[in-house]
């Protein structure tokens, strides 16, 4: 199989190639997000996009995009793309593309008459800049290239009109320009590897469109400042480098550093190394702190994917220690919570009543998937954990005389089910958990294995072992219904039937209050009733409520957010427990299950997973294009396939 490789006919067709996304990031925040033929489709796309500190980590698009033109004899071919109000597509240059290639980088071939020219992009690793390489493969006469940049410095969740505010001077630097439209952002400095001629010709161009947008029913149109352009000759063989970046940088340095780029990059020439370069995007380095992000294009800092995808995006791909760093920075943040309550300015939601949770199962991930004997590293900050929520001090969390754990979920989503509208959770889970409590039932009694030769965490030991022993019964009695599965969750006198993949996550842990019989029964009504080729739906299609296609307005995409949409990360849970039931004889349908997601890899955001898809046929990807959790537990899955399969 060629993962990443487009020919013409596909490119040239927009109803194909449009909806295809390609991804890059530089660790450190900046992305770079487009089509595969270059027309941006959402207005979170663009060639640099960055956060800035001072504006609260939020992403912002500097560059939105550049257009090259190819002169010969005169004539101008443009190669660029966009799409302008009444859905008019301009100036067409996806009909000069004859392949595009993203297994190394992204590299674009055109050919123009007798011409032809490679484009390959490439991010700076941990620096806010992009540099793309322009190559004239063959040419039968002089040949120069223009480029147009298009400028935005914008919010990436906002648009751009049309104004005077803007600051419109291009100061000189060598090869190139600088800019910088509004106060408050860093300048963009445009430079090149040969000195190009700067001509001065500021325009709007306006009513630009963005696709996306239009079809979640959010603003779609905007006005984009391009102040010149560039032109430099160009002959057979040679390359030309274009830097867009936050800091000038020497010209004669640029084809080094490409270089050097390029010697560290893991082709995506299959599916393992897709999901790697997929889980290693979304690493943030900032200073001594390193983070894992939610995903892209909207993705932040939030503690309960921090959790849940760490082990997956690190241990899965062989990156130990950068578990460790993002462990460090996580736990420190959620230790400050446990000691005073205060919230984390980078870290949102480490307030919530499951992150403990996902903290403890993190660990345990940590010592099965390295050792028990490294993993004890981690032992004080499980006690801490654990200990801090058998002694009543979460303030949404709350230890009943069963053992069991209640949480109040009815004006403040508790759990990873966070849709909102009008301020109020759409799915309103409230009292008795079924994952919160099979998560805790596991975090004791791993705890208590994991700390077993240590004399001196004996007595906390007992703890829980004795707290794990009085709940287990009341868990089974809770949850398990007469139906086989279990109960979403318990509210008082209210047990709620609902048919969710909550029940995966209590049947697909390590230790469970329920024996391999009722596990099996649970599994039995998980894969009729939630299995799909993209993970398991939210809800079941026989439950009430059930809405599977995640599309319509903000409105009608939040009330189905989490009511029938399928989710990949699920399967890392479904997995487990289908090999615990199956042993060897599961591992070649799990297998087989996988295929679904490498199909993927040629959909959506090209090389990596979405955030959700679809619950009925033909199960497209919605939501965020790049996703922390599906990539991490997949990755996971493979993992635990590999040691089977040993």
């Amino acid at each position: 199989m060629s993962y990443l490789k487009f020919d013409k006919n596909l490119m040239i067709n927009l109803e194909q190639s449009l909806p295809k996304e390609m991804l890059r990031t530089n660790q450190a925040g900046a992305y770079h997000c487009t089509s595969i033929v270059d027309c941006n489709t959402r207005k979170q796309h663009g060639l640099l996009v960055m956060p800035l500190s001072h504006k609260d980590y939020r992403p912002h698009v500097l560059l939105s995009s550049m257009d090259v033109t190819v002169i010969q004899h005169g004539a101008p071919f443009n190669l660029g793309l966009h799409r302008y109000k009444g859905g008019v597509y301009s100036p067409n240059g996806h009909k000069y593309i004859r392949e595009f290639d993203c297994e190394s980088v992204p590299r674009t071939t055109y050919r123009v008459g007798g011409v032809i020219l490679t484009k390959e992009k490439i991010f700076i690793s941990k620096e806010n800049r992009i540099l793309i390489r322009y190559t004239l493969v063959e040419a039968h006469s002089p040949t120069t290239l223009q480029f147009r940049p298009f400028l935005a410095f914008r919010d990436s969740n906002e648009l751009c009109v049309e104004n005077t505010a803007l600051n419109a001077e291009c100061p000189p630097v060598e090869n190139g320009v600088s800019a910088c439209l509004y106060e408050g952002y860093p300048t963009l400095y445009m430079q090149f590897s040969r000195k190009p001629e700067w001509v001065y010709d500021p325009h709007w161009y306006k009513d630009i469109e963005y696709v996306k947008d239009l079809e979640r029913g959010v603003p779609y149109t905007e006005d984009l400042w391009v102040p010149g352009y560039f032109t430099i000759p160009i002959k057979k063989g040679e390359s030309i480098i274009f830097s867009a970046g936050i800091s000038e940088v020497a010209p004669r340095t640029l084809d080094k550093m490409y270089q050097a780029e390029i010697a560290s990059r893991t082709c995506r020439t299959s599916f393992y190394n897709c999901l790697k370069n997929a889980a290693k995007q979304l690493y943030l380095v900032d200073g001594k702190q390193e983070y894992m992000l939610s995903g892209y294009p909207w993705g932040t800092v939030l503690a309960r994917n921090t959790f849940m995808s760490l082990p997956g995006n690190t241990l899965a791909i062989g990156h130990q220690d950068d578990f460790d760093r993002i462990m460090a920075t996580a736990s420190e943040a959620l230790l400050n919570f446990m000691a005073t309550g205060q919230k984390s300015a980078r870290i949102h939601g480490i307030d919530l009543p499951d992150i403990p949770l996902w903290a403890a199962w993190s660990i345990q991930q940590y010592a099965k998937m390295q050792s028990a004997a490294d993993a004890r590293r981690y032992a004080p900050l499980l006690r801490d954990i654990l200990n801090y929520i058998l002694d009543g001090k979460h303030p949404n969390l709350f230890v009943l005389d069963s053992g069991l754990i209640s949480t109040d979920g009815t004006h403040v989503p508790a759990s990873w089910m966070n849709s909102v509208w009008n301020g109020r959770p759409i799915v309103p889970r409230s009292g008795l958990l079924v994952e919160f409590n099979a998560l805790f039932y596991n975090a004791l009694m791993f705890a208590a294995d994991l700390v077993e030769s240590d004399p001196e965490l004996t007595a906390d030991r007992r703890r829980w072992t004795d707290h794990a022993a009085k709940m287990a019964p009341a868990f089974v009695q809770t949850f398990l219904n007469e139906s086989g599965y279990l109960y979403d969750y318990v509210d008082g006198t209210y047990a709620d039937p609902s048919v969710r993949p909550n029940m995966a996550i209590a049947i697909g842990l390590d230790y469970s209050p329920l024996d391999r019989r009722q596990r099996k029964g649970v599994l039995d009504v998980v894969t009729r009733e939630l299995l799909t080729p993209k993970g398991l739906r939210s809800l079941s299609p026989r439950s009430y409520g059930y809405r599977p296609f995640y599309l319509g307005s903000p409105e009608e995409r939040e009330y189905a957010l989490h009511q029938g949409p399928a989710r990949p990360w699920l399967m890392g849970f479904y997995a487990e427990a289908y090999l615990r039931v199956f042993g060897m004889s599961g591992v070649s349908y799990i297998d087989r299950m996988l295929i679904g997601f490498e199909d993927e890899m040629s959909q959506g955001c090209i090389g990596s997973l979405s955030q959700l898809y679809d619950g009925n046929p033909p199960f497209a990807g919605r939501g965020a294009i790049s996703h922390a959790t599906n990539i991490a537990e997949i990755l996971r899955t493979l993992h635990t396939l590999k040691k089977f399969n040993k």
